[in-house]
């Protein structure tokens, strides 16, 4: 009896430090943006920060861009909405996130106009199955 005891008390605490999807995906956006960001990602863009949200299950990825490409018509002229979704569904690091159906924000604010948002879009999972 002691036996069956000490094998269900070990299986308790085993499965108690193990953590979803959800919470892996938050702690692993915090920490990301914690160490790295603000970071360059390609010429006149930073990645500022990515969160995620719990309630609505989206990773938002916040950018600054500057130069050439801190312009409203520029960003829409080279249709941003597609790259950023073959992007997404090349990335294989996002597959679990996928899989799970989360949705995926992303913002790009102007540097020479803080604050200002020039571009946002949202996937959900019909957008990139």
């Amino acid at each position: 009896m002691r036996k069956l005891l000490g094998i269900i008390v070990g299986l308790l605490l085993l499965t108690a430090c193990q953590e979803t999807l959800e919470q892996r995906c938050a702690r692993e956006a915090k920490e990301y943006s914690q160490k790295n960001c603000p970071a360059p990602v390609a010429k006149d863009v930073v990645i500022d920060s990515m969160s995620f949200d719990v309630a609505t299950h989206t990773l938002t990825y916040a950018y600054t861009v500057s130069g050439v490409i801190d312009d409203t018509t520029f960003i829409n002229k080279n249709n941003p909405r597609e790259q950023l979704l073959r992007s997404l569904k090349n990335a294989t690091a996002m597959k679990p996130y996928r899989d799970a159906g989360y949705r995926f924000r992303y913002v790009y604010f102007s540097t020479k106009n803080k604050g200002t948002k020039l571009y946002e879009a949202t996937f959900l999972e019909k957008d990139y199955q």
